[in-house]
C-alpha cells in the first residue's frame, strides 16, 4: 500500500506539472493586457512598468514559466494583479467555504439516494421505483440555477426562513453557517442526489441477480442482513467513483450557485479571476483544483482495497 500511495504521489506530481504547464500556455492566447485591466482607471506608465516587472511579463515566456515553477514548488504562487494579495493566501481563504458547501452538499445527496435508490431496486415496478426514476430525471435534467432561484423565491422571499444569500463561517457562528449554506447545499445536492440515485438503484438491481445473492436468499437469511451484508458492500464499488466524481466536481468550485448565493468559494474566485483578467489568482484556483481532484482519486483508489479485498493495489 506505501509503495502504490507513494507512486500515486509521484504521478498527480507530473500531472499537476502538466496542468500548470497548459493553463500558463492557453492564458498566453487571451487577448488583452492583464496589468492595464488590473491598473483601470489608476494607469500611469511607471506603475504599469513596475507591475510588469514585479509580475516578471517582461521576461520571454519560457523565463515566466521557470519562474513560476519555481515559485510554486515553494509554494508561492506570486501576486494578485487587481489586489496585490498573495495568491496563495487569497486561495486558501476561499477553500473553507469550498470545502463545507461541497461535503454538506454531498451528505444531503447521500442522505436522499442511498435510502431511495436501494428502495427502488429492491422494489423494482412498484409506485417507490417509478418515484425514483422521476426524481432522478427531474434532477438532471432541470438547470440548478433554476432550483436555486426558486429556492430563494420560496424559502427567503415568501416563507422568510433563510437568508437569500451570504456566507458565514462555520467556526465563527455554526447557526448562522447552517443557515446560510443550507440553499445552496440543498440546491447542489439535489442534483448530486437525483444522479447518485440512479447508479444506486442500478447497482444494487446488478448484485441482486448474482449467485452468491440468491444463494444467501435460500440458506433462509433475513432480507435485510441479505442486503446489509452481501448487496450493499458489492454495489458500493461503482457507486463511490461516482460520488467521488461529484465531490470532487464541488471541490473545484460550482461557479453558478456560488455567483447566485454570493458563496465566495473557489468558483466565486474563479469567476472574478476571469472577468478581471486576474492571471495569477486563476492559475492559483486552478492548481489547487487539480490538486484537489488527484487527492479525491487517490483515496478513492484506497477505500477500493478495503471495500473488497479482491482488489489489490500494487
Amino acid at each position: 500500500m506505501t509503495r502504490f500511495v507513494l507512486r500515486r504521489v509521484l504521478q498527480s506530481a507530473i500531472v499537476l506539472l502538466g496542468v500548470t504547464l497548459v493553463v500558463f500556455l492557453l492564458l498566453q492566447l487571451v487577448p488583452g493586457d492583464p496589468v492595464r485591466v488590473a491598473l483601470g482607471t489608476r494607469f500611469d506608465p511607471e506603475t504599469y512598468q513596475a507591475l510588469r516587472e514585479r509580475a516578471g511579463l517582461d521576461q520571454p515566456l519560457p523565463v515566466q514559466y521557470a519562474s513560476y515553477l519555481g515559485h510554486a514548488l515553494t509554494g508561492d504562487l506570486g501576486v494578485s494583479f487587481r489586489t496585490g494579495q498573495p495568491v496563495s493566501r487569497i486561495v486558501l481563504e476561499r477553500l473553507p467555504a469550498t470545502l463545507s458547501l461541497a461535503f454538506t452538499a454531498v451528505v444531503f445527496a447521500l442522505l436522499v439516494a442511498f435510502p431511495l435508490g436501494i428502495v427502488a431496486a429492491v422494489r423494482s415496478g412498484s409506485a417507490v421505483d417509478h418515484a425514483a426514476r422521476v426524481f432522478s430525471q427531474f434532477g438532471v435534467s432541470v438547470p440548478d440555477f433554476w432550483m436555486g432561484i426558486m429556492g430563494i423565491i420560496l424559502f427567503a422571499g415568501v416563507l422568510g426562513w433563510l437568508p437569500p444569500s451570504g456566507y458565514v463561517a462555520l467556526t465563527e457562528d455554526p447557526g448562522r453557517w447552517a443557515s446560510h449554506v443550507a440553499l445552496p447545499a440543498v440546491t447542489v445536492g439535489l442534483v448530486t442526489a437525483s444522479i447518485l440515485t440512479r447508479f444506486i438503484r442500478s447497482s444494487v438491481l446488478e448484485v441482486l441477480s448474482a449467485d452468491y445473492v440468491r444463494t444467501a436468499e435460500a440458506k433462509g437469511l433475513r432480507s435485510r442482513v441479505v442486503i446489509l451484508r452481501h448487496v450493499l458492500r458489492n454495489a458500493l464499488i461503482p457507486v463511490v467513483t461516482v460520488v467521488a466524481v461529484q465531490l470532487a466536481s464541488l471541490l473545484g468550485g460550482v461557479i453558478v450557485i456560488e455567483v447566485l448565493f454570493a458563496w465566495p468559494g473557489i468558483g466565486r474566485l474563479t469567476f472574478d479571476a476571469v472577468q478581471a483578467r486576474d492571471y495569477p489568482v486563476l492559475q492559483g484556483a486552478v492548481l489547487l483544483v487539480a490538486a484537489l481532484f488527484l487527492l479525491v482519486n487517490l483515496l478513492v483508489d484506497v477505500l477500493y482495497a478495503r471495500l473488497d479485498p479482491r482488489i489489490t493495489v500494487k
